[in-house]
């Protein structure tokens, strides 16, 4: 994916935003209202791909689920139709990490998280009875 200036992608996500908020209201959609929780929440748009299961990390770290659903949608507008059809999604992930964290340290960062979620779950997780040793 290309580099583009963050001030010029910011403008893009407001406009992406209104039209979004537009459309909802104009089809008789459900009003979109936000807690004050979901405006202030962090989010983490990560790159994985659906057939292989590869990650390819952290993309962006984005302040608030309305904007953060906006900035996927924009990554998915941008998106080339090889790469969608090679299996590379966007999907959105509630995080910690600070918006502006270099996305090689936040990968890092998620991955170490992921590990101590999986390593407690394993020690908490019961054994079924089909696996327990007689």
């Amino acid at each position: 994916m290309e580099n583009r200036p963050r001030a010029r992608f910011s403008v893009k996500l407001q406009f992406l935003e209104k039209e979004f908020l537009k459309q909802s209201s104009a089809k008789g959609g459900i009003p979109v209202t936000l807690t004050r929780n979901e405006a202030k929440t962090l989010y983490a748009i990560i790159r994985h791909n659906v057939r292989t299961y590869v990650s390819a990390g952290i993309v962006d770290v984005i302040q608030g689920k309305t904007n953060a659903e906006a900035t996927v949608k924009q990554f998915e507008l941008c998106q080339s139709s090889e790469d969608r059809h090679e299996g590379w999604r966007y999907f959105l992930e509630q995080t910690e990490i600070k918006p502006g964290t270099d996305l090689a340290v936040a990968t890092s960062m998620r991955q170490k998280e992921l590990e101590l979620r999986e390593s407690q779950a394993a020690l908490h997780e019961p054994v079924p009875a089909s696996f327990r040793h007689s």
